[in-house]
């Protein structure tokens, strides 16, 4: 038995005090990273955002198989956030369908969510109508009379179905209440707005309204809600990234939210949750690593202003390696590589690190090692 037969679909149950704890800890995550981030100033606000839309699109892609250059993604991306002139970006089409998605979910937060705005995401998506080399219905909702059934084949075997959608003419009426609960959650909330985009996703995803890019359109209703709920268009944490992080868990919770008899999706929004929690909790970290990054400099700008400018940028390096380093640490041959310069040079400007306090120099000869002192 599938969720949409149960007696009482469409009307989500959750236990709320069972919540709460979820609830409480995703809040004070999720506060303690809008105050770190409001202390930003501009350029780090964009340069957050940049990192967040990038991470948003190539999970959002990965969970579905997809692969999108990173350079690509994240060119594209600021040249929406309006980073970058608009001409001097080339375009790749499956990275722009993929952008587009992500921009409208949060683009035109506090709209309403139309039929006809749905169905633009989607022929967004496939801009030639096709998914690889199959020709599918774009911007519409499916209508072929098989079953709609996510399956795991299995050679010479029957294949393994893990779930089966409502039949395609059922489609429009399902849609037409989904979306109809989704503007009156907007427009009137009545339940706590990440439990609302945990419904929203799991809603959608148990009609699986479209014959292809349901995960996608799914995860953007899922960051329209939560745009909605922080009432901005600001995204400072990826929750695709989240999912393809735990991808087993995702495909799992769904599975068994969507194969049950019961209205009751409590295990399933409680899982959520705690993906917006840790969403939340990767932003603040990032946030603060940049402040640590930026205060190493700086101390490090008013000790040592006569640094070269590879010293600069193999310290750097030695940095972002984090404590553990280099894995076989720093040698002068990696410094020539790195930094571009000669043998000699390597040599001389690792001397001077050393002497200055910068480095740490362990073994001799060709096993000679080069760390960098943290607390510089």
């Amino acid at each position: 038995m599938w969720i949409w037969q149960a007696k009482k679909w469409p009307h989500f149950e959750v236990d709320a005090q069972a919540l709460q704890p979820a609830l409480s800890a995703v809040r004070l995550a999720q506060g303690r990273m809008l105050g770190v981030a409001g202390n930003l100033q501009l350029v780090d606000l964009s340069e957050l955002q940049l990192g967040e839309w990038t991470q948003e699109a190539i999970a959002t892609a990965q969970i579905e198989g997809e692969t999108l250059q990173v350079n690509s993604v994240r060119a594209s991306a600021a040249r929406r956030l309006g980073l970058t002139p608009a001409d001097r970006v080339p375009k790749d089409a499956r990275t722009e369908a993929t952008l587009d998605i992500v921009e409208a979910a949060i683009a035109r937060w506090n709209e309403p969510l139309a039929e006809d705005r749905l169905l633009d995401w989607h022929a967004a998506l496939f801009p030639n109508g096709r998914s690889g080399v199959t020709r599918i219905v774009t911007g519409g909702y499916r209508v072929h009379e098989d079953p709609m059934q996510i399956v795991t084949p299995r050679i010479g075997k029957p294949d393994t179905v893990h779930y089966e959608a409502p039949p395609s003419r059922d489609v429009p009426a399902q849609m037409k209440a989904l979306l109809e609960w989704f503007e009156e959650g907007r427009e009137h909330p009545k339940i706590d707005g990440i439990v609302r985009s945990a419904i929203a996703h799991l809603w959608f995803e148990a009609i699986h309204p479209f014959e292809d890019g349901n995960g996608r359109i799914g995860r953007a209703l899922s960051d329209l809600a939560l745009a909605q709920d922080l009432r901005s268009n600001q995204r400072l944490f990826s929750l695709s990234q989240q999912l393809w992080l735990d991808r087993a868990g995702y495909y799992n919770q769904l599975q068994a939210a969507s194969a049950q008899g019961h209205m009751d999706v409590t295990p399933w929004v409680r899982w959520f949750i705690g993906c917006i929690e840790k969403a939340c909790l990767s932003t603040l970290a990032q946030i603060q690593a940049a402040g640590a990054k930026a205060g190493f400099w700086a101390q490090l700008d008013t000790a040592h202003p006569q640094l070269t400018p590879s010293q600069r940028k193999v310290l750097n390096k030695l940095y972002d390696a984090g404590p553990d380093g280099f894995l076989g640490g720093m040698s002068t041959e990696k410094y020539v590589a790195i930094a571009g310069v000669s043998r000699a040079t390597a040599y001389r400007e690792l001397t001077e690190m050393v002497v200055s306090g910068l480095l740490e120099k362990t073994g001799q000869g060709k096993s000679t090692r080069y760390a960098l002192i943290r607390s510089t």
